[in-house]
């Protein structure tokens, strides 16, 4: 049974942006995109799974690595274009192995 989604507004390209934030600690760890298939397997599996813009296709996040993403409470924004992800993350979030893709400062202030 699929769940009923809010109106969400998906870009031309059918995908919407999902930031993934760690819910103990709050650090932002990623940011990656959902299709509508995506976004209803995370609602269904309760782990992020994501669509793969260079590779084509649906991306559960650690199914190699393990290091996968267990949802908390998943939101939207006041425009309804951009998603928000609170896991458990049971591993680093980044491909380098880094804990959050967000590791590198462009400017400190």
């Amino acid at each position: 049974m699929q769940a009923q989604l809010p109106e969400l507004k998906f870009n031309a390209d059918g995908l919407i942006p999902c930031i993934v934030q760690d819910v103990e600690t709050c650090e932002v760890l990623m940011m990656a995109w959902m299709n509508a298939e995506s976004l209803q397997l995370t609602l269904e599996r309760g782990e992020t799974v994501f669509w793969s813009r260079s590779r084509q296709e649906l991306w559960h996040k650690g199914a190699t690595s393990g290091n996968t993403q267990k949802i908390t409470e998943l939101r939207y924004d006041c425009d309804a274009d951009t998603l928000l992800a609170f896991v458990h993350p049971a591993g680093p979030a980044c491909h380098t192995g880094a804990t959050s893709c967000f590791f590198r400062t462009l400017k400190a202030f």
